[in-house]
């Protein structure tokens, strides 16, 4: 009797169960169709009205918790209260949050857009498409308000309903609103009405150029454009867009004293000098008052006499 060929078994990866973990009833149905599948109903219980009230009060108070830390955080500043433990606002900020004095002036302004948001204004349109559930949706992070601080406050309203349309009656997203705001800009642009001479304000917010010249001020050196001009500070000249911008509304003369304050700091701010003289003429870069103190003008003499006589020597 012949022997049947030589069959080689194929090696798998799988691993045999014992016996007793395997299944009883192993058999496969032949007609899948036949099978009957179970399916346990779960009985969504409703909301009372207490509970539905609850669930309203806490959803307010997690969409309101950006503005609501805004709100004290300005009155923190505005009344000093810090003044007790911290020096600054800023040593404050930190230590006590863990974050910037950006990120709380973040916080600041978001809540004056909400504020702003919320009054009748807000509520009442003329655009009769809008729905009242479109005029009620409010912003639910601080995120989502920051693009509208560049705006004036009638145009915040109208961006943040077309933001609401955009998205489909619902909170848009930071991304939503930062577009639309960027067309209402665009659209709406003042002309460059920036004299040379004209003492500004630089304004660094959400421009990463100007990354430590915000609070500084600037003299205007020519209009390079429409919506740019060309600002002196005290280490060189910048291209700055007018948004960045923020007129002190000085008298010629004040004007005058600021530039000659600015020519000064010039002759005499070099990175090579020590930190501590650095920062001190970085300060007078930052004042907003058109003089400086006694002591400020004290200070500076001594500065000026003694570069001049490092240069000379």
């Amino acid at each position: 009797m012949n022997k049947p060929p030589f069959q080689h078994q194929k090696t798998t990866s799988a691993t045999k169960l014992p016996e007793r973990f395997a299944s009883k009833n192993t058999a496969q149905p032949e007609n899948l169709a036949s099978v009957t599948i179970t399916v346990t109903a779960v009985e969504v219980q409703e909301l009372n009205e207490e509970e539905q009230s609850l669930r309203l009060h806490l959803e307010q108070k997690v969409e309101c918790a950006f503005y609501e830390a805004g709100k004290a955080l300005m009155e923190l500043r505005e009344r000093r209260l810090y003044r007790s433990t911290h020096k600054t606002f800023e040593d404050y900020c930190r230590t006590r949050f863990g974050h910037s004095r950006q990120q709380s002036n973040y916080l600041i302004a978001a809540a004056d857009v909400y504020d702003n948001l919320t009054t009748i204004g807000c509520q009442i349109v003329e655009n009769e498409d809008l729905t009242t559930n479109v005029t009620q949706i409010l912003p639910t992070s601080e995120r989502q308000v920051r693009p509208l601080t560049k705006l004036e406050p009638q145009q915040q309203q109208q961006a943040w309903q077309l933001s609401v349309q955009e998205a489909s009656g619902q909170v848009p997203t930071s991304r939503m609103v930062k577009d639309v705001v960027q067309r209402i800009i665009e659209t709406t642009q003042v002309p460059n009405t920036y004299e040379i001479g004209e003492v500004c304000q630089i304004i660094a917010q959400e421009n990463p150029e100007l990354r430590g010249k915000g609070g500084c001020w600037g003299i205007v050196v020519s209009q390079a454009s429409d919506f740019i001009c060309i600002i002196r500070l005290w280490d060189g000249e910048y291209n700055i867009g007018l948004k960045h911008l923020k007129s002190y509304d000085y008298s010629l003369l004040e004007c005058q004293q600021i530039q000659q304050i600015s020519e000064r700091i010039s002759k005499i701010y070099d990175r090579a000098l020590e930190e501590s003289v650095q920062r001190f003429l970085e300060s007078l870069g930052k004042l907003n008052r058109p003089y400086l103190t006694t002591l400020e003008e004290k200070l500076l003499n001594v500065l000026e006499s003694g570069i001049k006589i490092r240069r000379i020597q």
